[in-house]
């Protein structure tokens, strides 16, 4: 993978997931310069090979970055990334990885003809399993936008939408959908107690269920309603169950309530 040297700012779990990802991809530790104030970590890090300094002053002379991936909490953005401005160049694109941060927050940071990726991922980036949706603003060149696209798609699968108001339905559907997968096994897990199966197995079926039917619905060709039929045997088990599950208000209405309530609170985080 080449895109060029990258400045790697906040390396938690996150950014440590991308930092592996990239590494494992083919990238040159000693391409990266990773930002951690963190002793401990930064000596994890650096056993990596790749280069770990405390902060943006740190960043070695002559260092010039092809990608910026910002990576440290929404809450410490305003604090941390100003001090990044003077280590671009005219080929350098800021790639954002903070739930929140719009595109005009880091205009604010680094001007106005900046280049910006503002990303979306979800956790299961950290197991390789991610969903991430990038928009650019209008100074990001096409090789800007390969360079983010490979790095992002090191951890999972990369979409891009032009319209950032699109970002707080993202955010609501993909951003936070793992703790609503994450709900339903406790959900099922915990049905299964209730109808006498031992914890540990309520647990292991639930969890093991979900991940294969979600494997299953990625690799089939037929779309999520019709796989749901293919199993749905006319008064049989999974029908009795699907009875209670989409009777009003039902499954949909609850889920559609939970996205639009997210994406309202999307929209006043960002506002």
């Amino acid at each position: 993978m080449n895109v060029g040297r990258l400045l790697l700012v906040g390396c938690g779990k996150m950014g440590g997931a991308m930092l592996q990802g990239w590494l494992a991809r083919g990238v040159a530790p000693g391409d990266v310069v990773v930002v951690e104030p963190g002793p401990e970590q930064a000596e994890s890090i650096g056993a990596l090979g790749v280069t770990v300094v405390p902060d943006a002053d740190s960043v070695p002379s002559g260092f010039a970055p092809s990608v910026i991936i910002l990576a440290v909490k929404p809450q410490t953005m305003d604090d941390a990334a100003p001090g990044y401005a003077p280590l671009t160049g005219p080929d350098t694109v800021f790639l954002s990885i903070a739930a929140g941060k719009t595109i005009a927050d880091f205009q604010r940071y680094f001007g106005v003809d900046a280049a910006i990726v503002r990303s979306m991922p979800n956790t299961p980036a950290a197991v390789g399993r991610g969903m991430l949706v990038a928009c650019p603003n209008a100074n990001v060149s096409q090789t800007m936008r390969d360079n983010c696209d490979a790095l992002l798609g090191a951890v999972g699968n990369v979409a891009w939408i032009d319209d950032e108001a699109l970002m707080d339905a993202v955010t609501a559907v993909s951003g936070s959908g793992p703790a609503y997968v994450f709900l339903m096994i406790e959900c099922m897990s915990r049905a299964g107690v209730e109808a006498g199966l031992p914890e540990d197995l309520a647990r292991t079926l639930a969890l093991t269920t979900v991940a294969g039917a979600g494997e299953l619905a990625m690799q089939a060709d037929e779309d999520p309603a019709t796989l749901r039929k293919n199993v749905t045997s006319p008064g049989g088990t999974t029908q009795a169950a699907l009875e209670v599950l989409m009777a009003e208000p039902g499954l949909q209405a609850l889920m559609s309530g939970a996205v639009a309530a997210a994406t309202r609170r999307s929209r006043e985080l960002a506002g």
